[in-house]
C-alpha cells in the first residue's frame, strides 16, 4: 500500500492562519520587534511560504490592519438596532464596539497602538476606519437632534465635533478597559462589561447632548 497523502490546506485557510499568527505577534511584540520567523513558527508554516503568500512584512502588516479594521466596523454595524430611536442605536453600536475590542484585544492593539505609530500608510488605514465610525455617529447625533425638534439649532460643525469627541472617548475607554482594569474591593481585577462601558459613555455624552437639544449651553462666567 502507498503512503497516505496529507490533505492539502486551501490557500485561503492558510492565509487566515498566517494572519491570525501575525495579529498575535504584532500585538505582543510590536511591529518593529516582530519577525517573519516568529510569525511563520506561530502559524506552523515555513518563512518562505509566508513571503510567497504575503510578499513582505509591510504587506503582511497592511493585510492584518485591513482584516481587523473590517471586522471591527462589521461588528459595530451588526450590533446596531436599525429601527430603534437614535440613542438606542448609538448605545447598541457602542456595545458592539466594546464587545469586539474586548473579545479581540490583539486586533485592537494592532489598530489602536501599532498601526497608528509606524508610518503613514498604516496610519491612513486606521484613519479610514475611524472616519467610517465618526460618520455613523454623526448621523445618529443629527438624528437625535431631529427627534428632539432642534435639528437647526445644532450646527453641522458642532454635531461633527461631538461625534469626534464620542469616538475618541470610546477608543480611550476600550484601551482602559482592555489594559488597565480597575481593582475590586478585595483586590481582584474587574473587567467592565461592554454593556456597562457603553452605558458609562452614554451617560457622559448623551446627558450632555440632551441639555444641548433643550437649548442649554455652557459659558465661562465672569
Amino acid at each position: 500500500m502507498g503512503a497516505v497523502k496529507s490533505k492539502r490546506v486551501p490557500r485561503a485557510v492558510r492565509e487566515q492562519q498566517m494572519l491570525d499568527a501575525a495579529v498575535r505577534t504584532f500585538a505582543r511584540r510590536g511591529y518593529r520587534a516582530a519577525s517573519m520567523d516568529e510569525i511563520a513558527e506561530a502559524a506552523g508554516v515555513s518563512k518562505p511560504l509566508v513571503y510567497l503568500y504575503l510578499n513582505s512584512k509591510d504587506e503582511l502588516f497592511t493585510a492584518v490592519i485591513r482584516r481587523e479594521r473590517a471586522a471591527l466596523v462589521a461588528a459595530v454595524t451588526a450590533a446596531v438596532e436599525p429601527d430603534a430611536p437614535a440613542d438606542r442605536q448609538l448605545w447598541s453600536g457602542l456595545k458592539g464596539f466594546f464587545a469586539h475590542t474586548a473579545e479581540h484585544p490583539d486586533g485592537w492593539a494592532v489598530l489602536h497602538q501599532q498601526a497608528r505609530t509606524h508610518g503613514e500608510p498604516f496610519a491612513l488605514e486606521v484613519a479610514a476606519m475611524r472616519a467610517e465610525i465618526v460618520e455613523f455617529v454623526t448621523d445618529l447625533i443629527g438624528a437625535a437632534a431631529k427627534e428632539a425638534g432642534c435639528a437647526g439649532e445644532l450646527a453641522d460643525r458642532e454635531v461633527a465635533g461631538l461625534a469626534h469627541a464620542m469616538v475618541g472617548a470610546a477608543e480611550s475607554l476600550a484601551e482602559w478597559s482592555n489594559s488597565s482594569e480597575g481593582e475590586g474591593a478585595y483586590g481582584e481585577r474587574e473587567h467592565s462589561s461592554a454593556k456597562d462601558t457603553a452605558a458609562t459613555l452614554m451617560n457622559l455624552a448623551w446627558a450632555g447632548l440632551g441639555r444641548m437639544t433643550d437649548g442649554e449651553r455652557w459659558a465661562p462666567g465672569g
